[in-house]
């Protein structure tokens, strides 16, 4: 066991069986949340698969060796915690937030959920159900519906281009023999990364996950990051795709590839993605919604995955006044390629971006997704004050350079989703 000290109240161990963990001690709060995040997702699966990562994590709730479905929800419900799990691109993840007392019982329930599922033939036909409802939600949700569209678009052949949850077709195919192939390949503690922030102590968190056996051999698998996704060709990049849909609204997305979680542009992009699109005071916001009135719901995301990253815009208007918000919205890209952003812009900029990130630490569970994005991205350890220091440091060459690069509104996929 190697354990080292990355900050005064956080700490990382790594086990000779690969299995990492990390903690945050935060003694002003009375709670902990502990997570465990499992290196296979979609950015793993086959187009023949796709939609078994999320059909796993959904069945693992459906009852494990020691608790029936209903024990599951009970056991940290009744306590006043929560448990949850998701499903993204390059991770499956499983989580609780408890009262600090109960933090050993969540380590119990998440370590059953995770490694001794029963996976039965007939709680997959009913659990199968209720993901081809998911799919039916998906499809009633149009401003969801487009950002799947979108990555689709720039990515057709390749994983991060799939649904998270599947098709209809992929998900209806799937069988219980699928969804043990993938748990026995994948949820090994050597493939998995857990972390936890709250009011806790490192050591006494390492004693409960040895007592679960989370630092035993996993039967000779070779230790590593995970499985890798297939190399990641750049986004499609230009022009359109239009999808008919009756609906009283037209959703659109423009997007493009950008860079991976680790790179360290990712802070630029940031700071102009909040300028951008990233508030009330925003360009966007300003110019579609207050000046000309097209949109009542417009913004700019940014997302960064192991191998690659999306940014661009989302906005949803009326069928006759969709062609104008797109020209605007071009218009409004081209401005931040062209003029940057410089002088006391730039200052206040990244003075938003340093107020979000301290304002989004505020939580036990914020500092745990944040403890566990490290190792599940290949990032060095940073504190906030190298965050912080990283974002008030930033040159206008710098953002000048991420702006020419990624804000071009020739480089944006625009998928368009809505009536004829």
């Amino acid at each position: 066991m190697e354990t080292v000290q990355l900050d005064r109240e956080i700490f990382q161990t790594r086990a000779p069986n690969g299995v990492t963990v990390l903690s945050e001690r935060v003694p002003a709060v009375r709670s902990a949340a502990v997570g465990v995040w499992v290196r296979s997702a979609s950015a793993h699966e086959s187009r023949g698969k796709m939609g078994v990562s999320h059909l796993l994590e959904h069945m693992v709730f459906k009852g494990t060796e020691r608790r029936s479905a209903q024990d599951i929800a009970l056991a940290l419900e009744s306590r006043g915690g929560s448990l949850d799990a998701y499903t993204s691109r390059d991770t499956t993840a499983f989580q609780a937030r408890v009262l600090d007392a109960d933090l050993p019982r969540a380590l119990d329930v998440i370590t059953d959920l995770v490694r001794r599922p029963v996976l039965r033939d007939k709680d997959l036909e009913l659990e199968r159900n209720v993901v081809l409802e998911e799919i039916n939600m998906l499809d009633d949700t149009p401003d969801d519906q487009v950002f799947d569209l979108a990555s689709a678009a720039l990515w057709p052949e390749h994983p991060y281009g799939f649904s998270i949850i599947g098709t209809r077709e992929s998900v209806t195919a799937l069988s219980t023999a699928d969804l043990k192939q993938l748990h026995r390949q994948a949820y090994v503690p050597g493939n998995c990364v857990i972390a936890a922030a709250g009011n806790l102590d490192h050591e006494r968190l390492l004693d409960e996950l040895d007592k679960q056996g989370w630092f035993e051999w996993d039967g000779g698998r070779e230790k590593g990051d995970g499985p890798k996704a297939a190399p990641v060709p750049p986004g499609v990049r230009g022009g359109e795709s239009r999808h008919a849909k009756d609906t009283t609204q037209t959703h659109i997305v423009l997007m493009t590839d950008t860079v991976p979680y680790a790179d360290p542009r990712k802070y630029a992009l940031l700071v102009l993605s909040n300028v951008f699109g990233g508030g009330m005071s925003s360009r966007l916001f300003q110019r579609v919604r207050e000046e000309l009135g097209l949109a009542y719901a417009i913004y700019a995301f940014t997302t960064f995955y192991r191998e690659m990253g999306v940014a661009g815009v989302y906005v949803g208007t009326q069928p006759k006044t969709a062609e104008q918000a797109v020209a605007a919205i071009r218009e409004e890209f081209a401005k931040v390629a062209r003029e940057w952003l410089t002088g006391p812009a730039l200052a206040d900029a990244k003075q938003q971006t340093q107020g979000q990130v301290m304002l989004s630490l505020e939580s036990p569970a914020a500092r745990m997704y944040r403890l566990a994005g490290f190792p599940l991205y290949g990032e060095p350890y940073q504190s906030l004050d190298d965050v912080l220091a990283t974002l008030a440091g930033l040159s206008e060459a710098e953002v000048a350079s991420v702006a020419r690069e990624f804000f071009d509104p020739e480089r944006q996929r625009v998928v368009w989703l809505g009536p004829n």
